[in-house]
């Protein structure tokens, strides 16, 4: 589904090494497959950190812009077995070529999440492996980082119920909805990382992401002191959830 969403003029598909790139030249016209390289950033000097999740996303900065660069990686106990390996079929329906689409078709709607910049996939038999550019957010740290460093405050709270309404009004279904894909700023909650993300019909799917998110808390919370994650924060943001944004139809 994901591999059928229109893309704009701007954006170019390329032939690499091995494989095929997309690319949006409003937002890097000079981009390369080197960009895929974290050494590349290092050896400029402009490769500045990270963050560790199933795999390992660099942060970089070009040309006065903040971006972010995943590798895309397995999890569970195939991990152990293919890594960074998927099965290929078609373009579209690459992790990388899909997750950039998606994306692509909710930073257009005005959804809360971060620009895709390019992604590639590169072939090895039958199967490959990808990675992924897009915009560095300009936010504080993700749910769980903050919880780390304090208590949030219940309009906080609010904040991100409304904003996963958001997402579910418009049928964005996100496959991996924990404490580390929710960014939070200053103003305003975001979120990442929708490989695997469908549209779908409102249903049961919507419960489970939010029972998906319950357990990342409580998760990240274990060890904490008490008040970094309380009942009333949960039903603050359920609050948040129930204020439907009104708005059924994701726009083409």
């Amino acid at each position: 589904m994901n591999g059928r969403f229109a893309l704009g003029p701007e954006v170019k598909r390329s032939a690499v090494a091995g494989g095929a790139m997309l690319s949006d030249t409003s937002r890097a016209g000079n981009l390369t497959p080197e960009w895929f390289d974290p050494k590349h950033w290092q050896g400029r000097g402009e490769l500045e950190g990270g963050a560790r999740g199933r795999g390992t996303s660099y942060f970089f900065r070009t040309e006065g812009k903040g971006l972010v660069l995943r590798h895309y990686r397995r999890g569970g106990l195939v991990a152990r077995f293919l890594q960074d390996r998927y099965r290929f079929s078609t373009d579209e329906q690459t992790r990388p070529f899909a997750e950039f689409r998606l994306t692509y078709r909710l930073h257009r709607a005005g959804l809360p999440v971060p620009a895709p910049v390019a992604a590639r996939y590169r072939l090895q038999g039958g199967s490959y492996t990808g990675d992924l550019i897009t915009e560095r957010l300009p936010t504080v740290g993700s749910l769980a980082e903050c919880l780390r460093t304090g208590a949030l405050s219940i309009v906080t709270w609010i904040g991100i119920g409304r904003c996963i309404r958001r997402f579910h009004d418009l049928g964005v279904c996100h496959a991996d909805l924990n404490a580390h894909n929710v960014l939070l700023s200053e103003e305003a909650v975001y979120l990442i990382d929708f490989d695997r993300g469908e549209l779908r019909r409102p249903g049961l799917w919507c419960d489970g992401n939010l029972v998906r998110l319950r357990r990342s808390l409580e998760k990240v919370t274990w060890g904490l002191p008490p008040e970094r994650f309380t009942e009333s924060d949960w039903h603050g943001l359920l609050d948040g959830y129930r204020q439907s944004s009104g708005k059924a139809v994701l726009p083409p």
